[in-house]
């Protein structure tokens, strides 16, 4: 009768020997980011119109008041 793997045993040999991960520190840069950020793949074309986050946070600051403008129960 087979045995039944366990989760552990089930995932030994799929990571690639390249991919070494001993002596790594986890949550090594955990403290980099803060706890009420939000990550948002954007298009690349935009990307080249905002050269850092706080042109982002500007520019939908912006619309969002226009928002409010054309739509105050929003």
């Amino acid at each position: 009768m087979p045995t039944k793997k366990t989760d552990s045993a089930k995932y030994n040999d799929t990571m690639r020997s390249e991919y070494d991960m001993r002596g790594g520190e986890r949550g090594r840069y955990a403290h980099r980011s803060h706890g009420d950020v939000v990550m948002m793949p954007i298009a690349p074309d935009v990307a080249q119109a905002f050269p850092d986050a706080e042109s982002v946070n500007a520019a939908l600051r912006v619309l969002i008041k226009a928002a409010k403008e054309v739509n105050p129960a929003a």
